[in-house]
């Protein structure tokens, strides 16, 4: 008996439809308990080939980095915009353009530093520019003291956090027969400004009831003083640091090595050449962003963009979003509620077909291979790296994309590459998840495969 076409036409309509994937998605134990939504499209072509609650908005969690992606490809150059300056007598002044990758921990760019380090002016001068809130609209106040919530700032150090490295507590026997003793546990600190403001906990310290027990380091939420508790192994951990102008003056003035002042970006219009330094390629930035999901390098991407349209006297994500809705998203299926870079915000809202077509959009802008070369790749890096290939020999990968995860929700966003050649863009929604969302995971890597295997 012949297998059923993997897609059939309404004659009176002209609707692609899926009824296989339908009747699966339907029945299936794991999602019917939440809500979902799918979107396939041919990537080429753009045409939809299956839709599922695909006009119905949903939480997008971090698939919003690929709007973020978008924009950054639009209105950015090939190298990130570093920091604006100009140079008046003995003094070169300078602001932050969003740009995180100043002595960052994963994607560290030194053009800035060498550039400031070897100025010949006497003084150099910081100055401000209006910049968002620290936090993004939506974003949970509680999680400041996680890796993936670092402020916003116009000009981010070290990708404003601390990073704490705790080697493995070493036993030691002070003679023939001595009992042995294990020292405590050494944390060096990075940068080491704030070494002095870290301390072990003493043996009364105690949790709040709704802290994470498994974090090793704990900031206060008011200011920058850490705690860490000791563990038998040894771990690394990475906190934010709440950010300021005099820290970072200081922050600056320490690792350049100079004395940094702060001052008023007064630029005179006829006598003085403003100027952008150029810096790290911006492919680098969204293929870290990308692969590992890194929320912060998001929000100052949005920022970076900003500095191309409207008024250049402020870093605003809100008008570079403004700027991609009206222009290059004008055309979506449905208007997307965007709030912020990373997707933190449960404010954000899209629908699967416009995700969809964000994608199919992406893959006409940018030719195939250095598009799915940014993303994170099954069996390969980032996120995806344990699901979505073949193991062979060789090692076959068969989807590139982004995942998207906050609690309660589940999602998936790329390409899949189909055992007949063609690519196929896919967007997969779950929201309300209860509990554990390994099964979820499970269905959608078992139904895009099932995808792969009949397109």
């Amino acid at each position: 008996m012949a297998a059923p076409p993997a897609t059939v036409t309404d004659s009176a309509t002209g609707r692609v439809d899926m009824p296989w994937l339908r009747q699966q998605l339907d029945s299936s134990r794991t999602l019917r308990h939440q809500q979902v939504g799918v979107a396939l499209a041919d990537a080429a072509t753009g045409a939809l080939l299956f839709g599922y609650n695909e006009g119905k908005y949903f939480t997008p969690a971090s698939t919003m980095k690929l709007l973020s992606l978008a924009a950054g490809l639009t209105l950015l150059p090939d190298s990130l915009p570093s920091l604006r300056y100009f140079s008046r007598g003995d003094t070169l002044f300078f602001q932050g353009t969003g740009d995180p990758t100043f002595l960052h921990g994963d994607v560290p760019s030194r053009r800035a530093y060498a550039f400031l380090a070897s100025r010949p002016e006497k003084v150099l001068a910081y100055c401000d520019i209006a910049t968002v809130p620290a936090y993004g609209p939506g974003w949970t106040w509680d999680d400041f003291g996680y890796y993936f919530q670092p402020e916003r700032t116009a000009f981010p150090v070290y990708g404003n956090t601390v990073r704490f490295y705790a080697a493995a507590p070493q036993a030691v026997r002070t003679g023939p027969g001595a009992a042995v003793r294990v020292l405590p546990q050494r944390v060096r600190v990075a940068p080491r400004q704030f070494a002095p403001l870290t301390e072990r906990a003493s043996p009364d310290f105690r949790l709040s009831p709704d802290q994470d027990d498994e974090m090793h380091v704990y900031r206060t939420q008011a200011d920058n003083r850490f705690t860490f508790v000791p563990s038998p192994k040894r771990w690394i951990d990475e906190v934010p640091y709440r950010t300021s102008r005099p820290l970072l003056l200081r922050l600056l003035g320490d690792t350049l090595r100079r004395a940094i002042v702060g001052a008023q970006w007064r630029p005179h219009p006829a006598r003085d050449s403003l100027r952008t330094l150029r810096g790290l390629r911006a492919d680098s930035l969204y293929r870290r962003m990308l692969r590992v999901s890194d929320n912060f390098l998001a929000e100052q991407l949005l920022l970076m963009a900003s500095t191309r349209v409207g008024y250049r006297d402020s870093l605003s994500s809100a008008r570079a979003i403004r700027y991609m809705l009206k222009n290059e998203f004008k055309n979506l299926p449905d208007r997307p509620d965007w709030v912020d870079g990373s997707g933190l915000s449960r404010l954000n809202l899209l629908t699967p077909r416009t995700l969809t077509a964000v994608l199919c959009r992406l893959r006409q802008q940018v030719p195939e291979a250095r598009l799915l070369s940014l993303l994170a790749a099954g069996g390969g890096q980032g996120t995806l790296r344990k699901r979505y290939f073949e193991p062979g020999p060789p090692k076959v990968t068969w989807f590139w994309g982004k995942t998207g995860t906050l609690t309660h929700t589940c999602n998936l966003a790329g390409f899949v590459r189909c055992k007949s050649g063609r690519l196929v863009a896919v967007t997969f929604f779950n929201n309300g998840v209860p509990g554990d969302d390994q099964a979820t995971r499970n269905a959608m890597q078992r139904l895009l495969s099932e995808v792969r295997a009949r397109l």
